[in-house]
């Protein structure tokens, strides 16, 4: 079921707008191929990656979360608290991030103004992240958080680029995306470097280091 939160919103600083209607999109459906165990299971901080991730999304009161699960699904569910949120199985999810964007805008809530599109193995993102894209988007149709060391997630898109989101393919999708519409792209600066997201076993020490 889809959390709607619109009754109680209280939250100037993720929208500089009150009657938008936020989705935040957190891709979790990856087979984990090159770290050879589910990093949605990875422990950290007291329970799992994608559970830390979650809960940051969670924290930013959006008006509506949708979780894309695919590889290692049954055991995400088992082990993950998903409550609130839209849980969308990808069985493409073979085919790149790109086809669980696909899979998920289904499950968007039809009034949603602006997607969040957030990582489930990207610990170091935060609601105040979020709040940032969000407040510096202003009416842009794509906005892409830009760190110390470059452009990053999370990323954000307006309707009007859910046809375009829709039409994706592979893991580069959303990019490629972004350099074709440059001029509709808003930069928000974001202090900091680029959060690490976790592919490898070196990607997970680093992470857990941080």
């Amino acid at each position: 079921m889809a959390a709607a939160r619109r009754s109680s919103r209280t939250r100037p600083a993720l929208s500089p707008r009150a009657d938008e209607f936020v989705c935040g999109l957190v891709l979790a459906a990856g087979g984990s191929s090159r770290l050879g165990r589910p990093k949605q299971l990875l422990p950290y901080r007291g329970g799992t990656l994608l559970g830390h991730v979650i809960d940051v999304a969670r924290g930013c009161e959006l008006d509506q979360l949708v979780v894309a699960v695919g590889g290692h699904a049954d055991a995400v569910r088992d082990a993950i608290d998903l409550g609130e949120a839209t849980v969308v199985l990808n069985e493409a999810f073979g085919e790149g991030c790109s086809s669980s964007i696909a899979a998920a805008l289904g499950a968007v809530d039809r009034r949603c103004d602006v997607l969040v599109l957030m990582l489930g193995d990207q610990p170091g993102v935060t609601p105040a992240t979020v709040g940032a894209l969000l407040a510096g988007r202003g009416d842009a149709p794509l906005a892409v958080c830009r760190y110390e060391d470059g452009r990053g997630h999370p990323l954000a898109f307006a309707r009007s680029v859910f046809g375009a989101l829709e039409s994706l393919h592979g893991d580069k999708g959303v990019w490629k995306l972004l350099d074709r519409r440059a001029t509709d792209v808003v930069e928000v600066p974001v202090v900091g470097r680029i959060p690490r997201d976790v592919d490898t076993e070196d990607d997970y020490e680093a992470v857990l280091r941080s």
